[in-house]
């Protein structure tokens, strides 16, 4: 079956769980910044498009070389098989970034990429020159990257991010992305046998996280991707790997997930989009204010993304927030905490320092998350 070279893209500062991801999958690859790096057949994308829970999107690599000039960028655009992906019909925007490198105009770089493939395509389906091509068919998105004068030419396979589970009806005022929320999770020390908690649960997006990876499920196993719209991607291809997905999934495994917001309403929220993805029964959801938290559980998780100040408007409500929570968490000696904010002040109002942090971004917004680990659970062969 015919190989391609591909890259899943990500967000700064979580490329590492990409690839941690994909070797998971049995899948080698390259972490590269923003990106990983992969080869593959057709059962490779599929896979990849649904399983991978942190990266944003999976893309084959039509080409890469490096370019000083316009005339040589049209060239070795021309001079690639673009006929191998791209029907006589085929919807082909292409779009552009340029960084450090001497073809700095993005615009003139798509344009130039796109009369190229033009060229190309009338050459190989004999198209009259006066004659545009139809675009009319099946949609591929294309893009001209440049970096330091390496181009890299791609055809995104995921349509709509990855993020986009389809399981979010609603959302609050800034939500967090589905598959940030993933690698909060994956950055932290839960797993399925131990409890779940979410403070500031919103519209539920780290609970459903949570119960996701729990149950095994795969992320896009409720949604569908651009490439399956093309005429040389077999639909067998998917069946095939959504099989195998349902399979593995761990449907019986009892979880401890609870969250809870002072907002009545967005509990309402979180609980109708956990009834979408078919969770209601993994996730428990409750009206509570941070202050009002109380347990007698051992060995728990707390991920937490709360309200940053420039989200609430109110700086000294936040850090009341804050305050709160180190009053309730920092007791909780075997629990471990994990709180993902924009306030790198956040430690002093919280009460404690943390055990580590680590930089992230969610969207455009720096942020850390601030790790406070717990006591280990004791080991089962010694009880």
């Amino acid at each position: 079956m015919k190989k391609y070279q591909l890259i899943a893209t990500a967000a700064a500062g979580i490329e590492a769980l990409v690839g941690k991801e994909l070797r998971d999958l049995g899948i080698d690859c390259q972490v590269e910044n923003g990106r990983a790096r992969f080869e593959g057949d057709l059962e490779t994308i599929a896979t990849a498009n649904l399983w991978l829970r942190t990266a944003d999107r999976v893309k084959i690599i039509v080409g890469e070389f490096d370019a000083f000039t316009f005339d040589e960028l049209f060239e070795k655009v021309k001079a690639l098989p673009w006929e191998d992906f791209l029907p006589m019909d085929a919807q082909f925007p292409v779009a552009g970034r340029s960084i450090k490198s001497t073809l700095y105009s993005v615009p003139d770089c798509q344009a130039i990429t796109k009369k190229a493939i033009v060229e190309r395509l009338r050459e190989v389906y004999h198209r009259p020159a006066r004659v545009p091509l139809p675009e009319t068919g099946a949609f591929f998105q294309l893009e001209v990257a440049l970096l330091k004068d390496h181009v890299v030419l791609t055809i995104d396979t995921t349509g709509p991010s990855l993020f986009k589970r389809g399981y979010r009806l609603e959302k609050g005022g800034a939500p967090l992305k589905e598959n940030m929320a993933a690698a909060l999770i994956m950055l932290t020390n839960w797993r399925k046998d131990r409890p779940f908690y979410d403070p500031v649960c919103g519209s539920g997006t780290l609970c459903i996280e949570a119960a996701l990876i729990g149950h095994n499920i795969a992320p896009g196993f409720n949604r569908e991707f651009v490439c399956e719209t093309w005429d040389w991607f077999g639909k067998e291809v998917f069946e095939k790997v959504r099989t195998a997905a349902d399979e593995a999934a761990d449907y019986d495994s009892v979880l401890d997930i609870t969250g809870s917001d002072i907002n009545g309403h967005m509990i309402d929220i979180a609980k109708r989009n956990a009834e979408e993805i078919g969770l209601g029964d993994s996730i428990t959801f409750k009206q509570r204010a941070v202050k009002d938290f109380q347990t007698d559980k051992e060995y728990g998780v707390i991920v937490a993304n709360p309200p940053y100040g420039e989200r609430l408007g109110d700086e000294e409500k936040v850090q009341e927030l804050y305050r709160e929570m180190g009053q309730v968490f920092i007791p909780l000696k075997t629990w471990s905490k994990y709180i993902l904010t924009s306030d790198l002040t956040f430690e002093n109002h919280y009460g404690a320092k943390a055990t580590k942090k680590r930089k992230l971004y969610n969207g455009a917004i720096r942020t850390d998350l601030f790790q406070y680990w717990g006591q280990r659970p004791p080991r089962r062969d010694a009880e």
